[in-house]
């Protein structure tokens, strides 16, 4: 508890002195309201990664970029490509809302969504909103919505261009022309990453396994392209495509056979037509058609072994009134049908959820208030009500308070409530959602290039759907609450940067009073960067406490403890000129050994160095 306090203090004792800089928070975002507005005036506790914090990271993918956030963590069994959890506020992976520009494109069997095959090279802007919002977006965004914009063409078209060579035999190549001709703005761009990674079990921590000793790679290819036309002051049309293709070779514990080759092409797709209209001078509309796609193929030795496709239609009507100045006010109207491919015979393959949502943001000087509602109907399982009261007061010189009330959901998914019986073994179609209410109230300053965020937050979750004592179906059963301080610090000292932020937790199953598996009750990064003429130079420091786990290779399975870690990472870049600039990074510079998920192996020490045109 000291060495808790004590960061506490570090973090307010960097707040006031230090010269003036560029105020980052004039940024305007959507996911918070989905509704423009200014990033000092968010009431939802709301971190914007930009497309300069992207390229400074040097990072690959999206997982490795989000590990330095407050309030996320990641758990990944191998290295790059291997699946990962991603744990917003301790709450699940599948309790986390994945967006991509808008558009769901999660798996309606696992309820979450594969984010180690989205790399950054298509990526131009990430927001990131923890806390309940499921009346702004319904099911599943309990911990927090994470939005993923693809890059968009901006000026003059353009040509860009990076490739890169690194550790695990990796190489990144990625291409792509932007920009604008009269109206009609557009941008195409594709990348190819490869990696031959490291075998991803530890044999001495799964004994008896017959894992195969090869290494497991990845292979991703993407393509994304956007084009935009602008009719006039007024109306626009948008088109957009977004493709990820990931194959991961993982290993089977469970194989006969120690040669046996196991691996999984999953592919993520997004398609979406939409129609900017501004109807009057208070009235904006948008209407989207969408589908987002998750299409996955698992193989044993080459043969097909068993395949999931998860199809997501989403058509949204969307208007935004200004009513007054500082006051706006959104309804909108959604479809979403979903459906499953599987050669698994599932005995429901479809539902549609018809949803009604309405929001208010007021600026009243001072204060800030924000309402949301919404109501989601479900061909399966009924209706589910959603609410979120949020409240914002400017005080002193500089600081800032808000506090909000929610309530969230998650909807069983179709591997929860239409698994066919197997085994002895099948879904339970009388599931009711998952439900959650969540308290927060924060304290923030923000002057002089200095930021300082402090939240506390209480999300209680019920009925959360878990395995019944015979291990026969799944059942409502479970509670959990989850308690938790979150500390966050970017400052601006001439040309450098620092960058820190500190997660103090508590996810407990109520029942059994356990931590929550994979979950560390306290984290933090701190991250530095310097800029010398042509040169920007940078490292990180990131600390994870123990987590809890489960030894799967027993039964019944046991409980094991995943050591703490500390890992310190470098960046640099080097401008050569206008257009190329250098850019390297390493990871793990230590070499640390330490594991995210039992008997997984993580990477060691990595470097990897790219060459990019812009």
């Amino acid at each position: 508890m000291k060495q808790k306090y004590l960061f506490t203090a570090l973090f307010f004792a960097v707040t006031p002195l230090a010269q003036a800089a560029t105020d980052s928070l004039d940024e305007v975002v959507v996911t918070a309201t989905r509704m423009p507005q200014p990033l000092d005036k968010t009431i939802a506790d709301t971190t914007v990664l930009n497309e300069q914090d992207i390229r400074n990271s040097g990072a690959t993918d999206v997982p490795t970029l989000l590990r330095s956030l407050a309030g996320v963590e990641v758990a990944q069994s191998g290295g790059l490509g291997a699946q990962s959890g991603i744990f917003m506020r301790g709450t699940n992976s599948n309790q986390v809302l994945v967006l991509i520009d808008g558009v769901r494109v999660d798996s309606a069997t696992t309820g979450s969504t594969a984010l180690e095959h989205i790399m950054l090279d298509s990526i131009e802007r990430i927001e990131v909103v923890r806390g309940n919002v499921s009346s702004l977006y319904g099911s599943e965004a309990i911990g927090g919505v994470i939005q993923l914009f693809t890059k968009h063409g901006t000026g003059a078209p353009a040509l860009n261009a990076s490739a890169g060579l690194g550790s695990y035999g990796t190489q990144r190549l990625s291409a792509g022309v932007s920009g604008e001709v009269n109206d009609t703005s557009f941008n195409v761009n594709a990348g190819r990453v490869k990696t031959d990674g490291v075998s991803a079990i530890n044999p001495l921590l799964a004994p008896g396994t017959n894992t195969n000793p090869n290494n497991n790679g990845y292979d991703n290819n993407t393509v994304n392209a956007q084009i935009k036309h602008t009719i006039n002051a007024d109306h626009a049309l948008s088109a957009s495509v977004f493709s990820t293709r990931g194959n991961t070779s993982f290993d089977n514990p469970y194989n006969p056979a120690v040669t046996d080759v196991n691996n999984t092409v999953e592919s993520i797709d997004k398609y979406s037509l939409a129609s900017d209209d501004q109807l009057t001078n208070i009235w904006h509309s948008q209407v989207r058609l969408a589908q987002g796609v998750d299409d996955s193929h698992t193989y044993l030795n080459g043969a097909l072994a068993y395949r999931y496709r998860t199809q997501n239609n989403q058509l949204a009507w969307q208007n935004n009134f200004k009513i007054a100045d500082g006051q706006q006010l959104s309804l909108a109207t959604e479809h979403l049908g979903q459906s499953v491919n599987s050669d698994t015979m599932y005995t429901q393959v479809k539902r549609n959820v018809n949803s009604v949502l309405g929001g208010y943001t007021g600026d009243y000087g001072a204060q800030q208030i924000q309402l949301n509602l919404r109501q989601d109907d479900y061909s399966d399982f009924g209706t589910a009500n959603t609410g979120l009261l949020g409240y914002g007061l400017a005080f002193a010189d500089n600081w800032r308070a808000t506090a909000t009330v929610s309530s969230a959901f998650k909807a069983p998914t179709f591997n929860d409530m239409y698994y066919p019986l197997t085994f002895g073994y099948q879904g339970n179609p009388n599931l009711k959602p998952e439900r959650s209410h969540n308290r927060e109230a924060g304290l923030h300053y923000a002057a002089n290039g200095q930021h300082v965020d402090a939240v506390y937050f209480d999300n209680r979750i019920s009925d959360l759907i878990a395995n019944n004592a015979g291990f026969t179906t799944v059942v409502n059963i479970n509670q959990a609450q989850i308690t938790g301080q979150e500390l966050s610090y970017a400052g601006d000292f001439g040309d450098s940067h620092l960058k820190a932020s500190a997660t103090f937790q508590d996810p407990r199953d109520v029942g059994t009073n356990a931590v929550l598996l994979r979950r560390a009750r306290e984290f933090a990064s701190v991250a530095a960067t310097h800029d010398f003429a042509a040169w920007n130079l940078g490292a990180e420091v990131r600390y994870s406490g123990a987590r809890q786990d489960a030894n799967y290779y027993t039964y019944p399975s046991t409980a094991v403890t995943l050591p703490g870690y500390s890992l310190l990472n470098l960046t640099s870049s080097y401008s050569i000129d206008k257009h190329f600039s250098l850019n390297a990074r390493v990871d793990n510079l230590f070499n640390r050994n330490y594991s995210e998920v039992y008997s997984y192996n993580t990477l060691g020490r990595t470097l990897f160095v790219g060459l990019s045109y812009r």
